[in-house]
C-alpha cells in the first residue's frame, strides 16, 4: 500500500486515477509521495520515506530541489498540462492589449446610470478604440508546450509570428506550423515584432532577461506579455518604458507593487492556469508521473534527476538507485550485485548535472545482504526495491 499527501487541494478528477494501491495520508511523515501546487516547501521537513515530490503544475520554485536531491526524492512537475489555459489567457492578452477594452468597460459602468448611455457612447468611444492583430508581428520566445500553442493559434488570427528557442525539442519541432519563423537570434524578434510573449522557465541565464538594453532594441510601442515568471522582467525598468513610451503596454499575469496600476500596463491575477481544465489535467497529470515511479521505477518529467524508463517490470526484482554522477558507481553496482550471486537481466543509467539514476532487473529476488551493500556505496542516495 502507498500513501500520498496533498500539501494543496488537488482535483478530485486527477486523485480519482490513483489506484486500490493507494491511501490517502493524514499525516506528511506517512507520504510516499506529496502532491504540491502553491504551498511554499522550503521550510518543511521532508520524511524519510518520501520517495517523490509532484508538482501539479510547471514550476518548482516552492521546492527545495537541491534538498529533495540529496535526499534521493524524485521532483516532477506536469508540463505542458495548463499550456491550453495559459495560452488561451494570452490570446485574451493581446487582444486587450491592442485595444482599450478595459477603460471602455469601465467607462461604461461609471456611466450606468446615465439615460443618454448609447447615445453618449458614440462621441466618447474613440478615446477607447485600437488596432487589430491581423498583419501584425509576434515575437515568441520559448517554444515549449505553451510557446508553441501560442505561436500556432496566432497565425489563425492572421498574424506574422516569429518563434526564437535555441533549445526547441523535436516534439515542439513537429507541432510548430510551417508558417512561423524560426528566429536563431533574439534580437531580430526585438527589432522587428510589434508583440512580444514571453515562454520560458527562470533560469539564471533568463532571469531579467527584458530589461533595459533588451527594450531600447525593440520597436518603439511595443506590447511586452509576460505569462511565465514575473522575474524574467525587469520591471522596473519595463515601468520607466512604459512612462517614456517606448512600451505601449505590459501585460502581466503577477501582480506586485511595482507593476500593479502603474501606467500602461494590464495586470492579472495569476490566472493563466486557473481553469477547471487545467487543473484536472494537471492532477491527472501528476498522479500517473507518481503511479510510474513509485509502481515501476520509471521516471518522466523530473526537475532534478534524468528520465529513465525500463518500461513494466517483467522480472523477479528490480533495484532503482538515487545516486550522485561520480565516477565507477555502475561498475560498483554490478560487482556488489555478482557478488551476491544476482544475475542482470536488463539495465539502465541515465544522468543529469550532479545526480544519476540506475536501473537493475533481476532474475531473482533481492537479499536484505544486498540491499544493505548498496546503500552503504558512496554517492548512493536512495535505493528501492520494486518486487
Amino acid at each position: 500500500m502507498f500513501h500520498y499527501y496533498c500539501l494543496n487541494p488537488i482535483a478530485s478528477f486527477g486523485l480519482d486515477h490513483f489506484s486500490k494501491e493507494y491511501e490517502a495520508s493524514e499525516e506528511m511523515g506517512e507520504a510516499d509521495a506529496i502532491l504540491v501546487r502553491s504551498a511554499m516547501m522550503h521550510d518543511m521537513e521532508l520524511p524519510g520515506k518520501l520517495c517523490t515530490i509532484a508538482r501539479a503544475g510547471a514550476g518548482v520554485n516552492n521546492i527545495p530541489l537541491e534538498r529533495c536531491s540529496e535526499q534521493g526524492i524524485v521532483v516532477f512537475n506536469t508540463p505542458g498540462a495548463n499550456a491550453n489555459g495559459v495560452k488561451e489567457l494570452v490570446l485574451a492578452g493581446l487582444l486587450l492589449a491592442s485595444r482599450d477594452i478595459i477603460g471602455g468597460v469601465n467607462w461604461v459602468q461609471s456611466e450606468r446610470m446615465n439615460e443618454d448611455i448609447a447615445k453618449l457612447s458614440e462621441k466618447q468611444k474613440k478615446q477607447f478604440a485600437g488596432r487589430e492583430l491581423m498583419g501584425k508581428k509576434l515575437g515568441i520566445i520559448g517554444l515549449g508546450a505553451i510557446g508553441v500553442q501560442v505561436a500556432n493559434s496566432a497565425t489563425h488570427l492572421g498574424m506574422e509570428v516569429l518563434g526564437y528557442d535555441p533549445y526547441i525539442s523535436v516534439e515542439a519541432a513537429w507541432n510548430l506550423s510551417r508558417s512561423i519563423r524560426h528566429i536563431t537570434n533574439v534580437d531580430d524578434i526585438y527589432r522587428e515584432c510589434d508583440y512580444i510573449t514571453i515562454h520560458v522557465p527562470l533560469l539564471d541565464s533568463t532571469r531579467q532577461m527584458i530589461n533595459a538594453a533588451a527594450i531600447s532594441r525593440m520597436k518603439d510601442g511595443v506590447v511586452v506579455l509576460n505569462f511565465a515568471r514575473d522575474l524574467l522582467v525587469d520591471e522596473k525598468d519595463m515601468v520607466d518604458a512604459l512612462k517614456s513610451g517606448k512600451v505601449k503596454r505590459y501585460v502581466s499575469d503577477f501582480p506586485n507593487p511595482i507593476t500593479a496600476g502603474a501606467k500602461g500596463t494590464i495586470v492579472i491575477p495569476h490566472l493563466g492556469a486557473s481553469t477547471l481544465e487545467a487543473e484536472e489535467n494537471c492532477a491527472r497529470v501528476a498522479v500517473k508521473e507518481v503511479r510510474c515511479y513509485l509502481e515501476h521505477g520509471n521516471i518522466k518529467n523530473s526537475v532534478n534527476f534524468p528520465d529513465c524508463d525500463l518500461g513494466i517490470p517483467a522480472c523477479s526484482c528490480r533495484i532503482t538507485i538515487a545516486h550522485r554522477n561520480i565516477k565507477n558507481m555502475l561498475g560498483q553496482f554490478t560487482a556488489v550485485i555478482s557478488g551476491e550471486d544476482h544475475n542482470i537481466e536488463n539495465m539502465t543509467n541515465k544522468s543529469r548535472g550532479n545526480y544519476a539514476y540506475s536501473m537493475f532487473d533481476l532474475a531473482s529476488k533481492a537479499s536484505p545482504e544486498l540491499i544493505k551493500k548498496l546503500q552503504n556505496i558512496g554517492g548512493v542516495l536512495k535505493v528501492r526495491v520494486i518486487q
